[in-house]
C-alpha cells in the first residue's frame, strides 16, 4: 500500500506551498538579538521553518553560552551554542559604538516587525 503523501490536501491536491518548494517562512527576515537558551532555541525553529535569521552577537565572547555547556574532552567545542544557533547567520556588532549602532538599526530596518 502507498504510504499517504503529507503535503497533500484532503482531496489528495499537493499544496502549493509543497508543489513550489517553499516553507512557511520563506522571505521572512528575522533579528535575533536573544542569548543563551531560550531565545536561539525560538530563533531556531523560525529559522527551520525558512526564516533568514541574523543573529547579532555582542564584541568579545559574542553569546554567553559560547562560554558555557563544554563536554569533557570537547572544550575547544560549542555543542550547546551550535544546538541552538545553526541555520543562522551571525554578525558581531557593538550597539555602544555609534557606528555599530546604525548598523543595528539598519539591519532592524530590514527585518521582519
Amino acid at each position: 500500500m502507498d504510504e499517504p503523501d503529507s503535503s497533500a490536501t484532503e482531496d489528495g491536491r499537493v499544496s502549493e506551498q509543497a508543489e513550489k518548494g517553499s516553507t512557511p517562512l520563506d522571505g521572512v527576515r528575522v533579528l535575533d538579538l536573544t542569548q543563551i537558551i531560550a531565545g536561539p532555541f525560538c530563533t531556531t525553529i523560525l529559522a527551520n521553518l525558512g526564516a533568514e535569521v541574523v543573529k547579532l552577537e555582542p564584541p568579545g565572547h559574542g553569546d554567553e553560552m559560547r562560554l558555557i555547556g563544554r563536554y569533557k574532552g570537547r572544550e575547544e567545542h560549542e555543542d550547546y551554542f551550535n544546538a541552538n544557533n545553526y541555520s543562522k547567520k551571525s554578525i558581531v556588532l557593538d550597539l555602544k559604538d555609534p557606528d555599530g549602532l546604525a548598523a543595528g538599526r539598519e539591519l532592524a530596518k530590514r527585518a521582519e516587525s
